[in-house]
């Protein structure tokens, strides 16, 4: 650890957000909390944003260029006694863009005498430049909507009254729009502190992520939103107001026919003493705004759910209410192990708060009396049944040959080398899969020591996919909470995996040539190509003791497949290998699993 880089970071305000975290969490979670703060990064941001950084060339050749047909962006900006030196950075951030054509609307519901209207004369001899002096304040959504209604652009970009954009902004959203026609447009952010505008927790954030949209508001800043759209949806809500943004983007994102991300930092959110930036506890009705934002949004999807708080403020769980109880297939491969498997079986049974389930053991191959004398125990009873499959081992093979024999709607791919911890696994995952849009649902697994083996998937992680958070200790929440969050993927593990039936048979199985790596990868890939989704449940969770039924790639032989499986891989998904994740923001590192910057 840097003990100079700790101390640096230990500012005021720091001090008093760390203070207030102690007192809401007691001091295990506050320990967490810092060692995760305080924990050594591959890349310093600082660097990584002076490397990223457009240079004076690009800037210049951004200004110079001939638009044929370029959207106006009207930035709109809620004024309420905005400090003076905060507002002529944040008008001349806007000033200062390298893309001309732009509007900049200006509601002042500041009180008399506060001085703003005063900074912002100095600023009106740029007709582009227009502020609406307020009879009242009329509170954050109030104001807003009164700026969206003095917009004359194609498109709405909201900024805040104290925080920047970055000199190429409005040119990349343009670009964007010019390139794709979105109706809305989010790019990467940060934050900024301190008169030397120090950056810093950067959110690099994932494309159209519609479960963690529901977790949490990741797109936040910078949202660009074509002005038709705002009008159609009726702009902002007071009744939510302290989580305002999130409830206005869901109903934008509900009617958006185009959604683009621009991964780059392009927002700047400033952190001072009074901003929710810096003291995300100060402010519980927002959240609990949140929280009726979130539900809202659910319910005009035609779905029903129990919306609640996680640990940290502004994050959420969702729990989908199921609308039946259907019959679940679980599929379970084994070859001896005998103890492994009894306590798989046991735990289910045991743990399970959901009862309308079967489960198929595939027997592979076991060599061992006792397996079959265990198989003779359980077969046909409990809902328990063996299937024999008699040629090697081939993990899409025996699943594909579990699900010919499954009766249920609903399959779980389970290894016998998982053991349950969440009681209301089934009812978690069944209400994520029952949802018409999502075919297939993960969980979170630990290892023995309570560290995590997978949370979630990413493709091109190690060359062509990797779990996420691996050695992490389970109780921290890792980058930005992904760890706990609910969230669509790429791909997730079959070590415990629900699939809808339907999305299993439109995706026609599991690739049978795939016969030990990446079979579920693959699966999970199909599955979305049929427009479904993948979900990753974090608030199921179980222990796995990988590899133990199957032994590691230990001869030339297995060696051998495994390589010819990672070729088979890059030759099918070469898209999306070379594209990147659009779970999976650019700016990371695909040499390591914990969201660490890329190098440049």
């Amino acid at each position: 650890m840097d003990v100079g880089k700790v101390l640096k970071s230990l500012n005021f305000y720091t001090i008093k957000k760390g203070l207030a975290y102690l007192r809401q969490y007691g001091f295990r979670e506050f320990k967490v909390r810092l060692s995760e703060r305080m924990e050594e990064v591959e890349v310093d941001y600082a660097q990584w944003c002076a490397a990223n950084a457009p240079t004076s060339s690009e800037l210049e050749a951004q200004r110079r260029k001939k638009w044929a047909d370029p959207p106006r962006i009207s930035v709109v900006v809620p004024l309420y006694n905005t400090p003076e030196n905060f507002l002529r950075e944040m008008i001349e951030s806007v000033t200062g863009q390298t893309y001309p054509h732009w509007e900049l609307c200006l509601a002042d519901g500041s009180q008399d005498g506060s001085g703003t209207s005063e900074v912002v004369k100095e600023y009106l001899a740029d007709e582009r430049i227009r502020c609406r002096k307020l009879e009242k304040n009329l509170g954050l959504s109030g104001n807003t909507n009164l700026a969206i209604e003095m917009a004359s652009g194609d498109y709405i970009a909201l900024l805040d009254h104290d925080d920047l954009l970055a000199e190429n902004a409005l040119y990349e959203v343009a670009a964007e729009i010019s390139r794709s026609g979105a109706d809305l447009v989010y790019t990467d952010e940060d934050k900024i502190r301190g008169a030397a505008r120090e950056r810093f927790q950067p959110n690099l954030k994932p494309d159209f992520n519609p479960d963690l949209l529901r977790a949490n508001n990741y797109i936040c800043h910078l949202l660009v939103v074509r002005r038709a759209l705002v009008e159609r949806v009726g702009g902002f809500d007071d009744s939510f107001d302290g989580a305002q943004d999130h409830e206005f983007l869901f109903r934008c994102v509900e009617q958006a026919k185009g959604i683009a991300h621009v991964p780059k930092v392009l927002y700047h959110w400033r952190v001072h003493a009074a901003s929710t930036a810096d003291n995300p506890l100060s402010k519980k009705y927002a959240y609990d705004a949140g929280k009726r934002a979130v539900l809202a949004h659910i319910r005009r999807c035609g779905e029903d759910a129990e919306v609640t708080d996680t640990k940290f403020p502004g994050f959420y769980r969702v729990k989908y209410r199921l609308p039946g109880e259907p019959l679940v297939s679980i599929l379970i491969p084994n070859k001896d192990e005998v103890q492994t498997l009894k306590e798989c079986l046991e735990e289910i049974r045991r743990k399970s708060t959901y009862h309308n389930y079967e489960i198929l053991i595939i027997e592979n191959n076991s060599v061992q009396p006792e397996t079959f004398a265990y198989y003779k125990e359980i077969d046909g009873k409990d809902g328990i049944r063996v299937l024999y499959w008699k040629e090697g081992f081939n993990y899409s093979a025996l699943n594909n040959f579990g699900f010919a024999h499954a009766k249920g709607d609903y399959i779980v791919c389970l290894n016998n080398d998982v053991t349950v911890i969440t009681p209301d696994w089934l009812e978690r995952l069944l209400g994520q899969c029952m949802r018409r849009e999502v075919g297939i649902a993960g969980v979170r697994l630990y290892y023995p020591d309570d560290t995590i083996q997978h949370a979630g998937v990413i493709v091109g992680i190690g060359g062509v996919a990797g779990a996420l958070f691996v050695g992490m200790p389970r109780e921290r929440s890792g980058y930005l909470r992904k760890a706990i969050l609910q969230q669509d993927l790429s791909a997730v593990t079959a070590a415990c995996m629900m699939v809808d039936r339907r999305a299993w048979e439109a995706a026609g199985g599991f690739d049978e040539k795939l016969a030990i790596a990446f079979n579920d990868v693959d699966f999970c890939l199909k599955v979305r190509d049929k427009g479904y989704l993948v979900v990753y449940e974090p608030n199921v969770e179980m222990y796995h003791y990988e590899s133990k039924s199957r032994g590691y790639e230990d001869t030339p032989e297995k060696q051998l497949r495994f390589k010819s499986e990672i070729d088979y891989m890059k030759k099918r998904w070469h898209k999306i290998l070379s594209e990147g994740d659009p779970y999976y923001n650019p700016n990371f590192s695909l040499m390591t699993c914990d969201y660490s910057l890329k190098k440049k």
